[in-house]
């Protein structure tokens, strides 16, 4: 579906709904040429607190005398 600015600031809230359940493409125009589109984002599932931050942190064998390579 394609909606002109003027038109989609009118109904924005409709449209959000709309895109929400029939998973639809709206693109958004701008004397007639596109310039943005408003898509359907699935939900993500909330990550586990357990091993969030795996692979982010650096261990080093000696902890007490660490010190940054520069």
């Amino acid at each position: 579906m394609e909606i002109g600015a003027g038109k989609f600031k009118a109904l924005c809230l409709q449209l959000m709904d709309r895109v929400h359940d029939t998973h639809e493409r709206i693109v958004i125009t701008k004397h007639g040429k596109p310039v943005a589109q408003m898509v359907w984002v699935e939900e993500q599932k909330p990550q586990p607190l357990f091993g969030r931050l795996r692979g982010t942190v650096l261990v080093s064998k000696d902890l007490v005398g660490f010190s940054p390579q520069p």
